[in-house]
């Protein structure tokens, strides 16, 4: 682990001789990496100093012990010597939980994409229920959802809605909500008492910068239309909604939130950035499918990840086998239980990868 560490220092020494050249200042995409990682080496560099210290402080205090003859000089120096022990200890265990593989975009927002899946209109149903639990989930996080786009159930619901998160470590958080959520209870239009599956899929982006997923204007058609939707002068009168075409890879995003045309259009761009991030990352992992994914950070949006049973009470997810019974509780946002489990169970996974355990 020390090597690793030094390893890590003498890359923080080199960053920060880097950031002040002219050739990354003058470049604000090298810029800014280099800016990020500094500041990612900075916290790690501190502590694997302070750890030092405290491993010279136990060889010299074991040395005190060795040559000392005065019993309370001796006592003392075991006493100080506990304490260093406890000190690496704990050192110890915080600087392994640093040194475990980060995801670069956990510290970013997000976007929240819902939408209705096997099921007919109980899926929409349910896809209203799931979005309704995210909001809740949002506002006990203190954090910003806006709605970009949606489209309604017939009975209820959404066959779609999308939306942005923005806040504090959001990605970090959301992303283990990404897959298929299953169903299982009696449908509002089910008229014998019958429990039915239903499902709703899930998908959590980064939001990336302009500086990450560089965007060809020429490769985009942009369409605009009047924004659909109750009440506002500005509904069905004005060209306020917008919708992009990626022609390279057919992608179509819209967005009618902002009565303004220019806001909508910028809205857009985020959401297209960060589905074109997926599909890069997609070919990304597909091009080192030797190396093991795990399940629980995967995020691919075909796994099915959690059933909310509501004749049971019962919410199990399915990739780290945890089951309550609380669901009117989940169902109002009260998820960070499981969240905080996923990312222990990912932490382990990367820990044993690295032979940090």
């Amino acid at each position: 682990m020390l090597d690793k560490l030094q390893a890590l220092k003498d890359r923080f020494i080199e960053v920060g001789q880097l950031i002040v050249q002219p050739e990354s200042m003058s470049d604000m995409s090298k810029y800014t990496k280099l800016t990020k990682e500094y500041k990612d080496l900075e916290k790690i560099v501190a502590l694997y100093d302070e750890y030092k210290l405290v491993l010279d402080n136990i060889t010299s205090t074991k040395e005190i012990l060795e040559k000392e003859k005065d019993p309370e000089f001796r006592e003392m120096a075991k006493l100080e010597l506990d304490e260093l022990r406890a000190k690496e200890q704990e050192l110890e265990a915080t600087i392994k939980q640093q040194l475990i593989p980060k995801d670069p975009n956990d510290s970013k927002d997000c976007i929240l994409e819902v939408r209705a899946g096997t099921g007919g209109d109980e899926a929409a149903i349910f896809a209203g229920d799931l979005f309704r639990m995210y909001q809740r989930f949002c506002e006990k996080q203190q954090w910003k959802l806006t709605v970009l786009d949606l489209t309604f159930g017939s009975s209820g619901g959404y066959k779609e809605i999308i939306s942005t998160i923005t806040g504090a470590d959001v990605y970090g958080m959301m992303k283990y909500e990404s897959g298929v959520h299953r169903v299982q209870r009696v449908p509002a239009t089910e008229t014998q008492g019958r429990v039915h599956t239903s499902a709703a899929t899930v998908a959590v982006l980064p939001e990336m910068d302009e500086v990450e997923v560089e965007l060809n204007m020429n490769d985009i058609r942009k369409d605009t239309y009047c924004s659909s939707g109750p009440g506002g002068q500005s509904v069905n009168t004005t060209y306020s909604a917008v919708r992009l075409t990626h022609n390279p890879t057919g992608l179509v995003v819209t967005c009618q939130d902002e009565k303004s045309q220019i806001k909508n259009f910028e809205k857009a761009l985020k959401v297209l950035r960060s589905r074109l991030y997926e599909i890069e990352l997609a070919k990304h992992n597909d091009a080192v499918g030797a190396q093991r994914k795990s399940m629980v950070g995967s995020g691919d949006r075909s796994d099915k990840i959690r059933t909310y049973n509501y004749p049971q009470s019962r919410v199990t997810d399915h990739r780290i086998n945890k089951t309550v019974y609380n669901l009117p509780d989940v169902m109002d946002g009260d998820i960070v239980d499981f969240i905080q489990a996923l990312r222990l169970a990912e932490n382990l996974d990367k820990m044993n990868e690295t032979g940090l355990e």
